[in-house]
């Protein structure tokens, strides 16, 4: 059976943890600042870990990655 592809997409923008959960990127910080207010941009710094099904999809791109 020949190996399964991981989707480049989620490479980029997606890392496992220890546990298996999803990190990823912030959202809504690209562009815009300034109709974000700072509690807004500060809360947002840094990542986040996926809901179960969101990361449940993720996962599905990413076989090798468990």
């Amino acid at each position: 059976m020949p190996k399964m592809k991981t989707k480049s997409s989620a490479k980029k923008r997606f890392k496992m943890t220890a546990t298996g959960k999803v990190k990823s990127a912030q959202a809504g910080k690209r562009h815009g600042m300034i109709k974000r207010s700072n509690a807004f941009i500060r809360d947002a710094r840094g990542t986040a870990t996926l809901s179960a099904p969101d990361a449940k999809i993720v996962k599905k791109y990413m076989p090798y990655d468990r």
